[in-house]
């Protein structure tokens, strides 16, 4: 596990691999020194305009005279560096043809997303000279990282200062988050499932050997003694409770207030106990004869700050708030939602709603701390989202098969309800129903008010699941990631 919470510590590490072809430049062909000149000028440019404190590059500063690879032993020095610096992922860039073997050697020897680029060919002059020839490499790269079965991403062949080219970039950063985070995942279950809710179990062992997820399981007591610790405690608790009062509209008493208070920051101390990112909770209903309230307005709290918690055990929605988030760069707060009924006006219409997990920075109204629709004790927040363009995704499977639906939406108008809760209109109900039916998924969804579809489309290809699309829109997500 990588120290803290990856959620919090977003970071993305990304070796810079300028190369050129070896071989003895001819007149007018894989010119060396326009080649190196090419690279080095791109790597000065991508350090300048994307480094970060979230961002951060390695580059081959030394590993040669020239500072571009180009033969064996320059592959194995890169490996050895970058494995060194823990890069998270390989930005390939064609100087001039390239070589496509050096290429495949350091992308395999990472074993990290991979990212190949060629900078617009600019040289032609009246004797009929090329220098670089770079698109027609980057066709060589491409088929000789697939004979090493290595995934790769490919950026279209630009300039350094097309739109496309910053869009690549992101979107690249974007989805390295993804893979790093699902690589260096690990879940506070609190408590078994709820007996009733056998759609939330999950094969723990399968989860491990497949791609390395890890459960955290304690039982109830654990997490209720953990609450009189820091009741006992007092400030943390008291800085909750006072966060409540200016940013809720509390109506429920306040031992009860201090009880969700002491829910949060024993949940939070738990999850830093154990090293975990995210937290699936039991909920309902032997905790609430232990403290008597729900648990929706702690989870609502910790969501907030970028700690995912989802409701009734759900393993599998953990996965997917932790995904859904990474995919936004950790920028914008996820919600975990029911697929429950469809709009009484609206064909394509559906209610998302839950008890009242979701973060304040969700909703468009100031939340209030009150009573759930379906249960007796208080505890759950209650808002409607914001409307608008969202994602919706679900991580799920069953039978050794694990896919990711994911899509589209935007927030509708619709009936009040209780909880937390928006109404959204999709492109097809029925087809998105007959997906959600015929499996593996469950009514359990995650959203969030950004397009981020294709960067989960192609963070798939690396951690190891299928891309499931509930609308067709396949080629405009790969028409998208092909910079149109």
């Amino acid at each position: 596990m990588k120290e803290g919470f990856a959620m919090l510590n977003y970071h993305v590490k990304i070796g810079l691999a300028p190369m050129r072809r070896d071989v003895t430049p001819r007149p007018g062909i894989f010119n060396w020194e326009k080649a190196e000149e090419r690279g080095r000028a791109a790597v000065e440019y991508i350090e300048k305009h994307f480094a970060s404190e979230n961002v951060s590059f390695v580059d081959l500063k030394g590993i040669n005279p020239v500072d571009v690879m180009y033969c064996e032993a320059d592959a194995e020095k890169v490996i050895e560096r970058f494995n060194q610096e823990k890069v998270d992922a390989v930005f390939i860039i064609n100087s001039n043809f390239g070589n496509e073997e050096i290429a495949a050697q350091v992308a395999r020897g990472v074993g990290k997303p991979v990212c190949i680029w060629a900078p617009v060919d600019t040289s032609f002059l009246p004797d009929g000279t090329r220098y670089t020839d770079s698109q027609c490499g980057l066709f060589a790269t491409g088929k000789v990282l697939r004979r090493f079965g290595v995934p790769f991403t490919y950026m279209t062949n630009c300039r350094l200062t097309d739109p496309e080219f910053e869009r690549g970039i992101q979107d690249f950063l974007a989805v390295c988050n993804v893979v790093d985070i699902f690589r260096h995942t690990r879940i506070l279950q609190i408590g078994p499932r709820p007996f009733d809710f056998w759609s939330t179990m999950c094969n723990e062992g399968e989860l491990l050997e497949k791609f390395n997820i890890q459960l955290s399981p304690i039982p109830l007591p654990e997490l209720t003694a953990e609450m009189k610790k820091v009741k006992a405690e007092g400030s943390e608790v008291e800085k909750v409770v006072a966060y409540c009062n200016t940013n809720m509209c509390v109506k429920i008493k306040p031992e009860e207030l201090e009880n969700v208070a002491a829910l949060k920051v024993a949940m939070k101390n738990l999850a830093a106990k154990y090293s975990c990112n995210a937290i699936a909770i039991q909920c309902w209903n032997a905790l609430q004869g232990e403290i008597g309230i729900m648990p929706c307005a702690a989870n609502s709290l910790l969501n907030e700050e970028g700690i995912p918690v989802v409701c009734e055990t759900d393993i599998h929605g953990a996965i997917t708030a932790l995904l859904v988030e990474a995919a936004g760069r950790n920028d914008k707060r996820s919600f975990f939602a029911d697929w429950t009924v469809r709009h009484p006006d609206n064909e394509n219409g559906e209610l998302l709603q839950h008890c009242g997990p979701w973060p304040i920075s969700v909703a468009q109204e100031k939340p209030t701390i009150g009573y759930p629709l379906a249960f007796s004790h208080p505890g759950a927040v209650e808002a409607q989202a914001k409307l608008g363009e969202m994602t919706l995704a679900r991580f799920d499977g069953d039978n050794g098969e694990y896919s990711l639906l994911l899509g589209n939406a935007k927030g509708v108008e619709g009936p009040y309800t209780k909880g937390t809760y928006v109404w959204v209109e999709v492109q097809n109900l029925k087809r998105l129903e007959a997906k959600i039916v015929e499996g593996p998924y469950i009514h359990h969804c995650v959203g969030i008010h950004e397009n981020v579809v294709p960067v989960l489309y192609e963070a798939c290809k690396y951690i190891g699941i299928a891309p499931d699309l509930y609308d067709p829109i396949e080629e405009d997500v790969k028409a998208y990631l092909r910079g149109e």
